[in-house]
């Protein structure tokens, strides 16, 4: 058991009969009535992103979660393949579990699995990843990158707006949280 009053991002907690990450918290003490703590949770089954209120000193269950390094190898129907690195064991994931996942995935990357007592849970991506643009309208010469954006198609199908300098061919710097572009490779 954790108290809520020790959570950080990243922490995974067991709550309501659900695996969610701490995605996101703020202690809150009012002048008038109890502290209690302001939570942004993600359920690490379904993807859902909720908002829980915890009153201060609260006690919740500490998910014990494994992560296994493995590769992304291919797609098979609306399964994913993942090999471990060490074993070369291979795993199936549906796409319905992954599906915000596979905006960033590229065959070979490697990236952590989540298993939580057995079972499979879904992929921990990195906070970044490089992509490469396909698709994107060509620069005009005089564009600056404070001067607006343009829809971009990258190599796994993700349209991200990125600075009018961007062409295609560039490598991109994309934020996995958001789906943001941060900068050129």
């Amino acid at each position: 058991m954790i108290s809520v009053n020790d959570f950080r991002t990243g922490l995974t907690i067991e709550v309501d009969g659900g695996i969610w990450r701490v995605l996101d918290f703020q202690h809150v003490k009012p002048g008038k009535g109890a502290a209690f703590v302001r939570s942004k949770l993600r359920n690490l089954r379904t993807g859902a992103i909720q908002e829980k209120t915890f009153r201060g000193g609260e006690k919740v269950a500490k998910a014990q979660i494994d992560n296994r390094k493995m590769q992304y190898l291919y797609a098979d129907g609306n399964n994913h393949v993942f090999m471990d690195t060490e074993s070369y064991e291979q795993i199936e994931l549906p796409e319905e579990r992954i599906e915000y996942e596979l905006k960033f995935l590229k065959e070979n990357m490697e990236m952590n699995i989540v298993m939580y007592q057995g079972e499979t849970i879904g992929v921990d991506l990195p906070n970044t990843v490089e992509l490469e643009v396909t698709a994107t309208e060509p620069g005009i010469k005089g564009d600056t990158s404070s001067g607006g954006s343009k829809p971009a198609t990258l190599e796994t199908g993700l349209v991200v707006n990125v600075p009018f300098f961007v062409n295609e061919g560039d490598k991109l710097v994309i934020n996995t949280t958001d789906a943001s572009y941060v900068s050129r490779a």
